[in-house]
């Protein structure tokens, strides 16, 4: 069966991560990606070889000057033959380069331009990476224990759920079948992701607060904890969970969600003092046939050795492949574009 975006062409004006992470994500279901470098290249090579693979495998890229007459005629040409433009550049920049629906609808009126921004097309140029929205939505002052300081997750999680939000927009669009203007920002993203906390603080005046082990605000016990060897993260959200729980750790009581939520400081301590007897990877193993949410604490490469799965050959390059499973197809990954 031929690949589910087979015949889709995008061209990707990106940077770094968030736009060419939207792009590849189409690219792994079979969209032709032309990726558009400036003279010297994506600034991404600069980071390392492995870097800039991880995010841009599966597609082609032409290099082209844009602030010349030359190289805005060439992308005119590519545009009249493509469904989509994504581009990941500040809003002036975006603007200037004239990447807009609205300036390019006389060369494709079905195309569909995605700007991919900081705090949106009309939101001003200020900086806006990653770790920078992070803390500027709330994420940062979140994370971390609450005697101490705020703690950024250890990934790019802003550009990460912008590139799949800008994706998701791109194939809203597209599939209407109209051409148009799709706007997503890093700030926007991110303040939509804090959905339940935002909720309860607009709805019923609980500002968020932070609890030790990353606990969750509602569910109880829901967090990390300390074992004999190592953390588990268990995760009990019923009833269910927690009579089973209980019953393998022997701890007594409380046998209401309600109950422990009023009680959390003593079901922590329940659960902390039972957890004691086994390690990390030992209680996996006796609550996870049980039906219990439990995982010990792993590290990145102890998780890829028990994923093999998800691991992909992409010419020179093992990458982690698309986590996308569509019956029929089986993604072909191809290097990324080599340098001009």
């Amino acid at each position: 069966m031929n690949a589910p975006l087979a015949g889709i062409r995008v061209i990707e004006v990106g940077t770094m991560l968030a736009g060419p992470y939207a792009t590849m994500m189409l690219a792994d279901l079979g969209a032709e990606v032309t990726k558009v470098e400036p003279p010297g290249g994506d600034i991404s090579r600069r980071v390392g070889d492995s870097y800039f693979a991880s995010l841009n495998r599966c597609k082609r890229s032409v290099c082209l000057d844009l602030t010349t007459a030359q190289g805005r005629r060439r992308l005119g040409e590519l545009v009249e033959d493509a469904h989509a433009l994504l581009v990941n550049l500040k809003p002036s920049a975006i603007r200037r380069l004239g990447l807009t629906y609205e300036d390019l609808r006389h060369s494709n009126e079905r195309i569909v331009c995605v700007a991919l921004t900081g705090y949106g097309l009309d939101g001003g140029d200020e900086p806006a990476f990653d770790y920078v929205v992070q803390a500027a939505t709330g994420v940062a002052a979140l994370t971390g224990d609450p005697d101490g300081p705020p703690t950024l997750p250890g990934y790019s999680s802003a550009d990460n759920s912008t590139g799949l939000t800008a994706a998701l927009g791109l194939l809203a669009l597209l599939v209407s079948g109209r051409g148009g203007q799709v706007d997503v920002c890093l700030r926007d993203v991110m303040l939509s992701q804090l959905n339940y906390r935002a909720s309860a603080y607009l709805n019923d005046g609980v500002a968020p607060r932070r609890h030790a082990f990353g606990a969750h605000s509602y569910y109880v016990p829901a967090q990390l904890f300390p074992t004999a060897d190592g953390y588990l993260a268990l995760f009990v959200t019923h009833d269910g969970f927690w009579r089973s729980f209980a019953a393998e750790a022997g701890v007594d009581g409380f046998a209401t969600m309600a109950a422990r939520v009023a009680h959390r400081d003593e079901v922590l301590a329940a659960v902390t003092t039972a957890l004691a007897a086994d390690t990390a990877t030992g209680w996996e193993a006796r609550l996870r046939p049980l039906g219990v949410p439990a995982a010990a604490v792993r590290t990145l490469p102890e998780a890829l050795a028990e994923a093999p799965h998800m691991l992909v050959r992409a010419g020179d390059f093992t990458l982690v492949g698309s986590p996308i499973r569509l019956t029929g197809h089986t993604p072909t990954y191809t290097p990324p574009p080599p340098p001009h």
